[in-house]
């Protein structure tokens, strides 16, 4: 099957179990994929502009709906919607921060929340992860008073990851918000790894921003995501533009220049809208995912010179195993060498391993049923015992 020009149509859900870490929460709705096919012209969500002339006032379809909806489930005051995550860090990160200005990300954030804090022409500084790669109040707090004494002031805004990407960690943003508003730092909680996939709430978290990723983790199109904001921080990152041109006079209105006008159009704004309550819906069964994985951790833990390098039990799907002492062992002398393992995978209806990969490796069991975490289960088992691994149990 081919899309035309040599496109192959895509079927790795369709053909596979994906364990891909990245990908696992994006995977569209029947409902999403309706709406790419009806809003897939760049401006079909304009039909029913009306003056003020925004993407966010717009009732048919219910945009402006959506907007005060996602609102009350992450419980802030406003949102915007952005294209992906990491637009959302820039907009914060273009209002608060200004050349030479420190501000705190963690030693396992996001690369783009050390761009958004780069284009601004601040300073990154780290708050360093312990040995457990969990980062703490405790850490926050030694951090400010170090970047106190390196610039003479605290800094102007900070990152903290709710879950991180790295080791899929869950970090205690209330307790660093906490920590970082007794210096008046304004906080953004990056809820990529949460937003859509467990629930959030904002004021209970006492952070000033909650990001999210449409395309990472609320089964939208990309490139998709949210931006929620308080009502005192809302003012400003959502400043309405104030410019004039020095010979028409003409103004541009209500546009927010952080959003540059309007954001998402077509497809995207309306495949995550039509995704929203299937989203709303599974994170109040996160249960579920936890125990999926749950089944799928005790397998491979029971594949000797096996280890988990993320926090155990798990508080999230995604996950960080060595295999060194295990899977890598086979790659030493396997004529596929590092590959044998996802050509293994694969060969049991399992995809989404980085190719070559066999020491160090990340992998996702979000969305899968009872019976497909039963089934990876089995299939890295099995694949041990084919190649002369040691199994317990």
């Amino acid at each position: 099957m081919r899309c035309g020009n040599g496109i192959e149509a895509r079927q790795v859900d369709e053909l596979f179990i994906n364990i891909d870490p990245i990908q696992a929460g994006g995977r569209l709705t029947a409902d999403a994929m309706k709406a790419v096919v009806a809003y897939g012209d760049g401006y079909s969500v304009c039909d029913n502009c009306r003056k003020p002339n925004r993407l966010d006032y717009i009732s048919k379809p219910p945009i402006a709906e959506f907007h005060k909806d996602v609102a009350a489930w992450l419980n802030m005051d406003a949102v915007r919607t952005v294209p992906g995550a990491r637009r959302g860090f820039q907009a914060i990160a273009q209002t608060y921060v200004n050349k030479g200005d420190p501000v705190l990300v963690t030693s396992l954030s996001h690369y783009t929340e050390f761009l958004a804090v780069e284009e601004a022409g601040g300073v990154a500084r780290e708050i360093a992860a312990n040995d457990r790669k969990i980062v703490t109040p405790e850490a926050t707090a030694a951090k400010i008073e170090e970047v106190k004494k390196e610039f003479g002031r605290a800094p102007v805004l900070a990152f903290i990851d709710q879950v991180d990407y790295q080791y899929g960690n869950m970090h205690d943003v209330g307790g660093i918000a906490r920590v970082a508003h007794q210096y008046d730092i304004p906080v953004v909680c990056n809820g990529a790894y949460t937003v859509g996939i467990l629930p959030v709430d904002g004021k209970a978290l006492g952070v000033d921003f909650v990001v999210g990723s449409g395309h990472k983790s609320m089964a939208a199109p990309a490139p998709s995501g949210i931006l929620a904001a308080t009502a005192e921080r809302g003012k400003e990152v959502f400043r309405t533009t104030l410019i004039e041109g020095d010979i028409t006079r003409r103004k541009f209105g209500i546009k927010e220049p952080e959003m540059m006008g309007c954001t998402l159009m077509g497809v995207t704004l309306v495949g995550m809208m039509a995704s929203f309550p299937h989203v709303k819906e599974r994170t109040k069964h996160f249960d579920r995912e936890l125990e999926n994985n749950r089944i799928v951790m005790e397998a491979l833990l029971s594949i000797e010179g096996t280890a988990c390098l993320s926090e155990y039990p798990r508080k999230h799907p995604m996950t960080r195993v060595d295999t060194t002492a295990s899977f890598d062992t086979v790659a030493a002398s396997h004529k596929k060498r590092g590959y044998f393992l996802q050509s293994a995978l694969e060969e049991k209806g399992v995809t989404g391993l980085i190719p070559g990969a066999t020491k160090v490796w990340k992998f996702n069991t979000y969305g899968m049923t009872r019976r497909q975490a039963g089934h990876l289960a089995d299939a890295f088992v099995a694949i041990a015992r084919e190649n002369g691994l040691a199994v317990r149990g």
